[in-house]
């Protein structure tokens, strides 16, 4: 069994406040080795269930997060950006499970720290529909499912705070989730130890790989298009996003996007917020 590993920052277990997820903060170095050794106790997991290869892709910010000396090294990682599939770079029809780590409750959330979605200074809602199904609000963990998915991958496991595992729950179904803090605040946690949360992951990740091996898992495949809708800070986001060809406007801070599949959908919801971002002042 090979196994996919998808790794973000803000839902590790400890970290509250973005000076700890941007390189320039003076606690990021503690906090990219927290997001390492969750890492790497996911990785842990997926071997004592039975994996036979595990790859791990950095998913936070510029992509170069994780200490690889820290990684079990039966792994592989993939870093750096950009990367066509963003967090979800690399996975493909030979992995039988995906399992998210770290993730965060997507833009607006209540109670969700550090909530955004790919690009908090810019988008302040994502909205996605499918065929048939209306327009809803979506995190970052169901736009990726999306994409794992189309390789017959399911997600087996989501680990973070306690809004992003509800949340998670609620739009993917039945998969493992791993609570390492309750969220209070975008900016407050009450949070599991480093090393509590580490086993929580480990037993998750092998709960996880063992179901997938069970073949109790199911991808997350919904009927195309999929129907993006984003609402930016401000109109000179959504001015640049229209740059995009097949954008439409559908308001004066709000772009929206018919999507064929989740590639699409990924790389522009990457393009939309990479033009808006040049906006910024």
């Amino acid at each position: 069994m090979q196994v996919y590993v998808s790794v973000d920052m803000e839902g590790i277990a400890g970290v509250v406040h973005v000076d700890q997820t941007r390189r320039t903060g003076h606690d990021y170095e503690r906090a990219r080795r927290w997001m390492t050794l969750e890492a790497n106790a996911a990785v842990l997991g997926a071997f004592d269930a039975g994996a036979r290869a595990v790859l791990v892709n950095d998913s936070h910010g510029d992509m170069r997060n994780l200490l690889i000396e820290e990684l079990d090294p039966r792994a592989e990682i993939l870093s750096g950006s950009l990367k066509p599939r963003s967090m979800v770079e690399g996975v493909a029809a030979q992995f039988q499970v995906a399992l998210f780590v770290g993730y965060h409750a997507g833009a607006g959330s209540r109670a969700g720290v550090l909530d955004h979605t790919y690009y908090g200074k810019v988008v302040q809602r994502c909205r996605l529909g499918h065929d048939g199904v209306p327009l809803r609000e979506v995190n970052e963990a169901l736009l990726n499912a999306i994409v794992c998915g189309m390789y017959d991958v399911p997600v087996g496991m989501v680990t973070g705070d306690s809004t992003t595992c509800a949340q998670t729950r609620e739009l993917l179904g039945d998969i493992v989730t791993v609570q390492v803090k309750e969220a209070i605040t975008r900016y407050a946690a009450r949070s599991a130890s480093p090393e509590h949360a580490r086993a929580k992951i480990r037993e998750g990740a092998r709960h996880a790989v063992q179901r997938a091996a069970a073949r109790e898992l199911r991808p997350y495949r919904p009927a195309p298009p999929h129907v993006l809708e984003i609402d930016f800070v401000n109109s000179a986001c959504a001015d640049a996003a229209e740059l995009v060809p097949g954008t439409r406007r559908v308001s004066g801070t709000a772009t929206r996007y018919d999507a064929p599949d989740g590639e699409v959908l990924l790389k522009v919801i990457q393009a939309w917020t990479i033009l808006a971002g040049s906006t910024v002042v």
